[in-house]
């Protein structure tokens, strides 16, 4: 039963992490982009991590434990550094729709 809503996440997160990216592709502001890029690095990061997660609890070999913890590390890394962008272009992306709403 776990499994299943470790499930449940890694597809959502990957249909979050292709939302972002339509999103993205479909911005003309710089600063709106290089947020959405942000939200999409922490979906990202989410997927690969509990890819990992969800590896290490199938597969008990050394193997499956190796790289699961590399993804779990890599994903996990990702979102913190997702997060860290997201904060900082946060006001910037709110600055610029403002400016754009005004015009």
């Amino acid at each position: 039963m776990p499994n299943f809503f470790l499930v449940v996440i890694i597809v959502l997160s990957f249909m979050f992490y292709l939302f972002y990216k339509v999103q993205y592709v479909r911005s003309r502001r710089p600063m709106e982009r290089k947020w959405l890029s942000a939200k999409s690095s922490m979906v990202l990061g989410l997927f690969v991590g509990m890819f990992g997660v969800n590896t290490l609890l199938i597969q008990q070999t050394t193997t499956a434990y190796i790289i699961s913890a590399i993804f779990i590390l890599y994903g996990f890394a990702s979102m913190a550094a997702g997060f860290k962008l997201y904060r900082h272009y946060q006001p910037f992306a709110r600055q610029e729709a403002e400016k754009m709403d005004q015009l």
